[in-house]
C-alpha cells in the first residue's frame, strides 16, 4: 500500500531516492535484505518495506534527511533495532526508514547530578556497560536490548518500573528533529520545571509520529550495595497477585515483581534448561544495603506465605540472579519454541493494582475456555501483564479466535479502569482501542497536534492516530 502521490508522496519518487543516495553517499541502502530487515518489528503484523534505508550518523544527518523528505513528500519511519511489538517500524507507505543505530554514543555523564545524555541509537545493554565504571545504572529494563531512542519513542517500561519508574519518569529532556528539519531541545537538565508546555512528554511515547528523537537526557541511579532475587510458588494466580498487592500496599521496598503462570514456567524450563518448580511463580528482586535487602526480603516472604506462597527462596549470588532473570527475559521465545513454525501474538494491558487479581484470573479462565496457548507473564507490581499467544498466522480460524480473545482482554481492562497498553504502545494494532479508551474528543486533540507539527503527515504515517 502506498499513499496517494497527489497528497502524500513524491510525484517523482525515484528522483527523490537518488537525491537521498547522492547526499548520504555511503549511508544508504536499497538492498533487498536491508529493506526486508527494516520492514517489520517483532510483532505478528505483516511486513511493509521502505523504499530506502538511511543510516544517520548525526543530528545534522537527520535534519537534512527530513528536509529532503518534506520537499519530496516522502514518509519517514524512525528505526532503532526493530524490537517493538505493535508494528511501529513497518513502512506502511514506503518512504525512508531512518536507521539510528550508528548514533550510539554516550555523550555526557554527571555522577554528581545522576544523569547522562546519550544518542538515540545507543543500546540499553551498551549503556549499562558504560555506566558500571561510574557506579551508576539506568533501570528501565523492557527485556529486549532496545535502543534508548526507541524506548523513549514508545514510552517503554519493564521489570523495574515498580521501584524506579518508566521512561516517562526518567527522561529529563531530549533533542528532536521536526518534520521540516528544525532541531529543538524539549527541556533542560533540572529535575523540576514549570516553564511552558511539557514538550518532553509530548514527544515521549509519540512513536515517531511527530519527529525524530536524536539525543536523550536520562536520570540515573547508584548501583545498590546489595541485590537479592527471590522466587515463590502458588497454586492459583489470584492468590499470587493478591500477595503482590499486599506487598505494594504495605510499602515493602521491592525492585521487581514478575509473575509467570504455570505454562510460562514450563516453557522457560524447556527452553532455558532451568529446573524451576512448574507452578505459578513470582520472581522478586530487592535493592539496597545488605541490612535493608535482608529485612525487606524476609518481610516479603512472610506476606507471601500468608497468602499461600510456598518454597520461598532468595539469593544474593550474582550468577544465580543472572540465570534467573535471563530465563525471564527469554520467556517469549521460550513460549514460541513450544510450537514449531508458530509466531507470537503478544498483547499487554494495565489496570489499577486493586483490580489486577480479578483481571488476571478472568483472563486465565478466558484462555482455558478459548483453547488457545497463551501463557501469562506480568510486571504485576505496577498492574501490567502480558499474554503471549502462540499462533499460526496463516490459520484464519485460529487468528480469528486469538483476535477475539484480544478484544475481550482489552475490553475487560478498560472496564476495570485500565489501559489497552501498559508499555507496548499503540502502533498499528491498537489504534481502535485508543479511541475507546480516551474517547473521540481526546483523540481528535491528538490528531490536531499531529497536524500542527506534521502538516503533511510524513512522520511514521498510519500509526497511533490514523483514522480507522
Amino acid at each position: 500500500m502506498r499513499l496517494d502521490s497527489t497528497k502524500h508522496g513524491s510525484i517523482n519518487r525515484e528522483g527523490a531516492l537518488k537525491e537521498i543516495e547522492k547526499r548520504f553517499k555511503g549511508k544508504t541502502s536499497r538492498g533487498s535484505d536491508i529493506l526486508a530487515q527494516h520492514s517489520h518489528d517483532e510483532s505478528f503484523h505483516l511486513p511493509s518495506q521502505p523504499d530506502i534505508v538511511v543510516f544517520a550518523e548525526s543530528t545534522d544527518d537527520v535534519s537534512e534527511c527530513l528536509v529532503i523528505c518534506t520537499r519530496h513528500q516522502l514518509p519517514v519511519i524512525p528505526f532503532g533495532v526493530g524490537t517493538s511489538l505493535e508494528g511501529h517500524v513497518n513502512a506502511l507507505h514506503g518512504g525512508v526508514s531512518l536507521d539510528m543505530s550508528r548514533m550510539n554514543r554516550l555523550l555526557r555523564i554527571s555522577s554528581d547530578d545522576l544523569d547522562c545524555t546519550v544518542q538515540a541509537g545507543i543500546l540499553r545493554k551498551q549503556l549499562a556497560k558504560e555506566l558500571v565504571s561510574h557506579g551508576l545504572f539506568f533501570p528501565v529494563d523492557p527485556g529486549a536490548d532496545a535502543t534508548i531512542g526507541g524506548m523513549t519513542a514508545t514510552g517503554a517500561s519493564g521489570t523495574t518500573t515498580v521501584k524506579y519508574g518508566a521512561m516517562r519518569e526518567l527522561v529529563l529532556s531530549m533533542k528532536v528533529v521536526l518534520p521540516n528539519g528544525t532541531v529543538i531541545e524539549t527541556g533542560r537538565r533540572a529535575r523540576k520545571t514549570s516553564a511552558g508546555y511539557d514538550l518532553t512528554h509530548l514527544f515521549l511515547g509519540s512513536e515517531g509520529t511527530l519527529g525524530v528523537i536524536t539525543e536523550v537526557t536520562l536520570r540515573l541511579f547508584g548501583i545498590p550495595e546489595a541485590t537479592a532475587a527471590a522466587t515463590v510458588q502458588f497454586n492459583d494466580l489470584h492468590s499470587a497477585v493478591s500477595a503482590v498487592i499486599a506487598i505494594i500496599q504495605l510499602g515493602v521496598g521491592v525492585a521487581r515483581v514478575e509473575l509467570l503462570d504455570k505454562a510460562a514456567v514450563k516453557s522457560v524450563n524447556a527452553y532455558s534448561k532451568t529446573a524451576l518448580p512448574e507452578q505459578n511463580m513470582l520472581l522478586l528482586e530487592f535493592h539496597g544495603s545488605k541490612e535493608v535487602v535482608d529485612h525487606e526480603a524476609k518481610l516479603a516472604g512472610t506476606i507471601l506465605a500468608d497468602h499461600g506462597g510456598t518454597g520461598f527462596t532468595f539469593s544474593t549470588d550474582q550468577a544465580e540472579r543472572t540465570v534467573l532473570w535471563q530465563a525471564r527475559h527469554d520467556a517469549a521465545w521460550a513460549i514460541r519454541a513450544q510450537r514449531a513454525g508458530a509466531q507470537i501474538f503478544v498483547t499487554d494491558v494495565c489496570v489499577p493494582i486493586s483490580r489486577l487479581a480479578d483481571c488476571i484470573t478472568q483472563t486465565h479462565t478466558d484462555i482455558e475456555a478459548s483453547g488457545i496457548f497463551g501463557p501469562i507473564i506480568g510486571h504485576v507490581g505496577d498492574g501490567n501483564f502480558h499474554v503471549i499467544v502462540v499462533v499460526m498466522p496463516d490459520d484464519v480460524e485460529e487468528m480469528h479466535s486469538v483476535e477475539s480473545f484480544n478484544e475481550r482482554l482489552i475490553t475487560r481492562a478498560l472496564e476495570m479502569g485500565g489501559t489497552c497498553t501498559g508499555e507496548h504502545g499503540i502502533g498499528v494494532g491498537k489504534i481502535p482501542y485508543l479511541l475507546r479508551e480516551l474517547g473521540p474528543d481526546a483523540v481528535d486533540l491528538m490528531r490536531a497536534i499531529k497536524q500542527a507539527v506534521d502538516p503533511m503527515g510524513l512522520m511514521n504515517p498510519g500509526k497511533v492516530v490514523a483514522k480507522v
